[in-house]
């Protein structure tokens, strides 16, 4: 149960904090957002707060920002249809019954003759037979009520459509850039609150049986030298150490301004068929704000680095699709980084931040990068792509992904459990 727990956290938030990138720049560009949700399927949580619910979702796959206009605009009225009208105290339609009209002792009962739910905002019909054409204005914002849930009225200018490439390109990245930021952000927080570390020949913690406590070594000591040769950094040290596997070093440290001399057998360990020294001893740690923030960009770049060149390695064949994980195999490997403790979770919660921008960014359709690279051909052509056929082609690619999940949860459930 803790490892459930732990990894619908873990998920919550990083797909939390992609959506609200999503969200953020979407509402400062001025678009209506009508749901922000945390996962797919069915909904366990629903909550409106001002124009957008906010809900989560039974399917812990992910999560999205629904952008009026993203999609064509599904909300509208035909010539002949009967609606009901109910009205603010101005005289302005507030609410659109479409059906259930009896259930509104209030409304309004029309004959559509022509409506604009975009551009001038109002609709036009017969009321009870009357010949005579009434128009109606609609107020901002106003609804239109189908089998009773209300959904709100998007002029052309709320609606994602009628803003700029540029407005509309950063309101798709910022989601993976604002992974990257969670990222730097808990990594800074580890530097902080753990410490980071630094190159010097200092010795830090130590193990409880370690080599280096039987031999008297302690946590501050200052290395000068190890067989007479002169360390000037931690590098120094480790290298020095792991080279003489059961070999007798003679260390010489300075203590409290003293100079010591210890000797210490580095115990030998084979570890992924390189046979080595260890003798039970961390690197030197140091705690500032401006280290933490140099130490959190650093270890930022480094998994970005990382994480780019195994996925090049996948997709040439050196690594196997078996190395793949999908939220099953994610949950395992929580479960067993949570064990190490609440740094190694925020480290690991930090890698898969990274790791869902990344992917993210790839130019596949239904993801941002997808999304990104049609607003790239728009700017070069000088005029957007049909959004229906665009519209077809994250339909397929986000079926394709489905299947491709479906298929790594079998892989991981297989690896894991079977």
């Amino acid at each position: 149960m803790e490892t459930v727990i732990a990894f619908l956290i873990i998920f919550g938030a990083l797909v939390f904090f992609h959506e609200l990138g999503h969200f953020i720049f979407a509402k400062r560009a001025g678009i209506l957002c009508r749901e922000f949700a945390i996962g797919f399927g069915p909904k366990v949580f629903s909550m409106k707060k001002g124009e957008t619910t906010y809900t989560i979702r039974l399917l812990p796959l992910g999560g999205f920002v629904r952008m009026a206009g993203e999609d064509p605009e599904m909300i509208d009225v035909k010539r002949g249809q009967v609606v009901g009208l109910l009205f603010h105290s101005d005289g302005k339609v507030k609410k659109v019954i479409v059906n259930h009209k009896d259930e509104y002792e209030d409304a309004k009962i029309i004959e559509v003759e022509r409506a604009d739910f975009e551009h001038e905002l109002y609709i036009e019909g017969y009321e009870n037979e009357d010949d005579r054409l009434q128009r109606f204005e609609l107020s901002d914002p106003a609804y239109i009520v189908i089998d009773r849930e209300e959904v709100q009225i998007a002029p052309y200018d709320r609606q994602f459509g009628s803003k700029t490439l540029g407005q509309r390109a950063m309101a798709i990245f910022a989601g993976p850039l604002m992974n990257f930021i969670l990222a730097l952000v808990i990594f800074i927080v580890i530097g902080l609150l753990q410490g980071y570390p630094v190159d010097k020949p200092i010795v830090g913690e130590l193990t409880e049986d370690g080599a280096a406590r039987q031999a008297g070594l302690k946590q501050g000591d200052i290395v000068i030298s190890i067989d007479g040769q002169p360390m000037s950094s931690w590098t120094d040290v480790v290298t020095m150490i792991r080279k003489s596997p059961e070999k007798p070093l003679q260390f010489q440290v300075k203590r409290n301004g003293q100079m010591i001399d210890l000797t210490v057998t580095p115990e030998k360990k084979t570890i992924e068929g390189e046979t080595i020294g260890l003798i039970g001893v961390y690197g030197p740690m140091e705690k500032s704000v401006v280290g933490a923030i140099k130490q959190g960009a650093l270890e930022t770049y480094y998994w970005t680095k990382e994480i780019i060149v195994g996925l090049g390695h996948l997709l040439t064949g050196k690594f196997s699709f078996d190395m793949l994980s999908g939220p099953v195999g994610i949950a395992v490997s929580t479960h067993k980084v949570a064990q190490s403790g609440v740094y190694y979770l925020m480290k690991w919660g930090a890698i898969l931040s990274i790791n869902l921008g990344i992917i993210n960014l790839l130019p596949l359709p239904a993801l941002d990068g997808g999304r990104l690279t049609f607003f790239a051909i728009e700017a070069l052509r000088g005029k957007p792509i049909d959004r229906q056929k665009e519209g077809i082609v994250h339909f397929i690619g986000f079926a394709l992904l489905m299947l491709l999940m479906l298929v790594v949860t079998w892989n991981d459930i297989q690896k894991f459990f079977l």
